[in-house]
């Protein structure tokens, strides 16, 4: 096989990013596009010694039953999805074949993973967008960065953000040319304008934070009507004068409104800044945390630990079901806005620790924590052993496993088999729709 020639080819599975994966000479051929069944021409665009990736360059048979219309005009360009030309169905059933895929080549373990928890209506599911602002003060452009460049792709009117997302978007270009305001330009770290952040809450209450090169900007009180006349409740200006790849700096000035948004999930009100860490689709969080729930079988006896907390949304939603509640961090400002949230609910049975994972819970667990349950969130390189085998010292009834990574996922479920606990239930939940991205929980007890 030879970079630039041409196949006739035939998709037989979906990838790990809802590509298409077809066969050649015994050789895997990823091709971004296809969907199971079809056959097309593709062109080689790289060869690596195990596999390959094509371009289709077109179909020669019927498409499938489950290819749609894109219905995006940034789609596939800007990146931020990569299933939008098949039916939500097939993106479901990928994910779950994914997921017993991972269990059974990573763990060795043949594990019943019932169908993905999607979402009736899977559009306008985002309550967060941050969008590079780039282009020229003539005529500035607002969207999200190609995969594997810094090249901006205009998505201003993004179909998996919630309104008024959109309007905000046209509203500070608008500004923009209005006042020839100049978008950041990377390479020469000029230019003022650098990032658009909204936050929408489930009422479709906005703030807009502005993320510019600088501490101020000419003609603020324009900008903050602009923005207000599109929706924005509130508007907020963040400094950012760091060549960094980091979108926001560490000050932010209000300039109308209130500094946090406040939302509910799971029936808790949260106070949301700008920088805030919170689930970006408030619905199928829902699903998340009651599945999360049901696992760990809570009893009104339990003391539950929460390991990677953040802010405490699950440790508050499981406070509610047991006698304390345990929450662990390494972010300070997290746990700030977790002891917050608390005090806004009038949750007073948990208690937050601030500390890296793999210390802080060996140092509790060797202080004689003994929890009932065990929670775990990990980002998606999944859990140190040090936090696997502390665990483990702690005896819980019951491990619940919540996981960005599958891969990591199967990965730490064959540590926990070694050192004798077994997987009861496996349940993933679509946060991203539209993705390759699943989120999945997973319960253990003792063998």
């Amino acid at each position: 096989m030879q970079k630039n020639s041409v196949l006739s080819l035939t998709c037989e599975a979906l990838g790990t990013d809802l590509e298409g994966v077809c066969r050649s000479e015994g050789m895997a051929v990823f091709v971004p596009g296809m969907l199971p069944g079809e056959t097309g021409e593709v062109r080689i665009v790289k060869v690596q010694p195990r596999f390959a990736f094509g371009r289709l360059e077109r179909l020669t048979s019927a498409p499938s039953p489950d290819r749609r219309e894109k219905n995006c005009p940034a789609y596939p360009r800007c990146g931020g999805c990569t299933g939008r030309h098949m039916s939500y169905g097939l993106t479901l059933e990928a994910k779950r074949r994914q997921v017993e895929d991972c269990f059974r080549r990573i763990a060795h373990m043949e594990v019943e993973v019932p169908p993905v928890l999607g979402m009736d209506d899977p559009h306008g599911y985002r309550n967060k967008t941050a969008l590079p602002v780039g282009g020229t003060a003539d005529d500035p452009q607002i969207g999200f960065f190609a995969p594997r460049s810094h090249t901006i792709i205009p998505a201003a009117a993004c179909p998996n953000a919630m309104p008024p997302s959109g309007a905000i978007c046209e509203a500070l270009m608008d500004w923009m040319r209005a006042y020839r305001i100049e978008p950041y330009r990377e390479e020469s770290h000029t230019g003022l304008i650098r990032h658009l952040v909204i936050r929408v809450n489930r009422e479709g209450v906005a703030m807009a934070c502005v993320v510019v090169n600088g501490d101020r900007v000419p003609h603020e009180d324009e900008l903050v009507k602009t923005l207000t006349c599109a929706g924005a409740v509130s508007v907020i200006l963040n400094g950012n004068t760091k060549r960094t790849n980091v979108i926001m700096g560490r000050s932010f000035r209000t300039l109308s409104g209130a500094p946090t948004l406040r939302d509910t999930l799971c029936g808790l009100k949260f106070d949301l800044s700008p920088a805030s860490f919170y689930q970006v689709n408030p619905s199928q969080a829902e699903v998340l945390y009651r599945t999360a729930i049901d696992f760990a079988q809570l009893r009104p006896e339990d003391l539950v630990c929460d390991v990677y907390c953040g802010a405490g949304t699950i440790t508050l939603c499981m406070a509610r079901h047991c006698r304390e509640a345990v929450g662990i961090e390494i972010v300070p400002d997290a746990i700030r806005n977790a002891e917050a949230n608390a005090r806004l609910n009038g949750i007073a049975n948990v208690s937050f620790h601030v500390g890296a994972a793999e210390e802080k819970l060996p140092e509790l667990v060797t202080g004689g924590l003994r929890p009932d349950v065990i929670v775990v969130d990990p980002p998606r390189k999944g859990l140190e052993l040090r936090v696997i085998e502390a665990m483990s010292a702690a005896q819980p009834r019951r491990i619940v496993y919540i996981s960005c990574g599958i891969a990591t996922l199967a990965r730490d479920a064959a540590l926990l088999r070694d050192l004798g606990w077994q997987v009861d239930r496996v349940q993933p939940v679509d946060m991203f729709c539209w993705t390759g991205g699943i989120e999945t929980v997973c319960s253990f007890s003792k063998a």
